[in-house]
């Protein structure tokens, strides 16, 4: 079976939504910034202040190229993977993509309700963060719409990406 991607920017609920689906489908749930924080043994904000961002983004093209494909897998990309390295192309090569797509509005409502400010392009004290998030979007947006799939909305509920995922299944 394919594995399944799940795209999107940050807060999106790509990681909440992809353990609720893997418990529904028996899949098993991987989230590429755990797996690169194991593999690093450090932080992806240590990654980023030590390493930097260009170092990052080849740990996460390695991560997802170590996934095997048909591992029945619900992938959780960071928010950024699917932008560099080929790695959209790498995605929808090998598996089903499903971009979810929340307005930043309610993304900066959902990171400022986090009690973790782990995410090193976007803090929670930062003035800017909306329109940089907003940036983020419209710049990530033509990548992010090659997905196979398009879920949008405040609310994603998991029903939808069921519903989704029996569609692109048949």
């Amino acid at each position: 079976m394919k594995n399944i991607f799940l795209i999107g920017l940050p807060s999106s609920g790509k990681t909440t939504l992809g353990k609720q689906l893997s418990r529904h489908i028996r899949y098993r749930f991987v989230d590429t910034d755990v797996l690169i924080v194991k593999e690093e043994d450090m932080s992806i904000n240590e990654i980023f202040k030590t390493k930097g961002e260009a170092y990052f983004r080849e740990a996460e093209a390695r991560v997802l190229r170590a996934i095997r494909p048909d591992s029945k897998l619900i992938v959780a990309t960071g928010g950024g993977m699917p932008c560099f390295h080929g790695n959209m192309e790498y995605i929808k090569a090998n598996g089903i993509s499903v971009f979810l797509n929340v307005r930043p509005e309610q993304i900066v409502e959902r990171m400022l309700r986090h009690e973790t400010n782990d995410r090193p392009l976007y803090q929670k004290n930062d003035h800017q963060l909306l329109s940089n998030l907003q940036q983020k979007h419209k710049e990530r947006l033509p990548i992010y719409s090659q997905a196979d799939w398009v879920l949008e909305g405040e609310d994603i509920h998991i029903r939808q990406l069921i519903e989704v995922l029996q569609e692109a299944m048949e």
